[in-house]
């Protein structure tokens, strides 16, 4: 492993490599130009962070077997939410979220649903980013079955 003020041996180059590799693909399969959009803007600032953000977060966690990735951007929009501030996150989520088969019902339930756990205020924030997601995808006005239309539970 390197380490601090070592250089990095021709294995651990390529192994690196590797790991960024896997993880672009995961990273474009899911996010799209909005993934590589993010990545790009870290090149001058951060180029590290940009690393470990595809390694890691995308080539290491994402491609997890666990979970299916619909099932990773619920989890991401929550935490998203939850956190607040994270607007420019949320609107790359939301469009992964569009991208591996959610439909914008799921994704505004999911925001109505967090509401209950971090309130109003952010889960405001959040749908308001769905919405201008939505827009620049044609995808508004978003609606759903009438009360009437829909069974009543036990």
């Amino acid at each position: 492993m390197h380490t601090e003020g070592t250089r990095m041996t021709m294995t651990e180059k390529t192994e690196r490599q590797q790991r960024f590799e896997h993880g672009k693909g995961v990273l474009d399969a899911i996010d799209g130009e909005a993934g590589t959009n993010v990545i790009d803007a870290l090149e001058d600032i951060s180029p590290e962070l940009a690393h470990q953000v595809v390694a890691w977060g995308f080539g290491e966690i994402y491609s997890r077997p666990g979970l299916e990735p619909r099932d990773r951007q619920l989890v991401t929009l929550g935490v998203l939410t939850a956190l607040g501030g994270c607007e420019p996150q949320l609107d790359v989520h939301i469009n992964a979220a569009l991208n591996v088969g959610l439909t914008p019902q799921q994704i505004i339930e999911a925001l109505l649903h967090s509401a209950v756990y971090c309130g109003f205020p952010r889960a405001l924030n959040a749908t308001f980013t769905a919405k201008k997601v939505f827009a620049e995808r044609g995808l508004l006005p978003v609606t759903f079955p009438s009360a009437q239309d829909v069974s009543t539970r036990p």
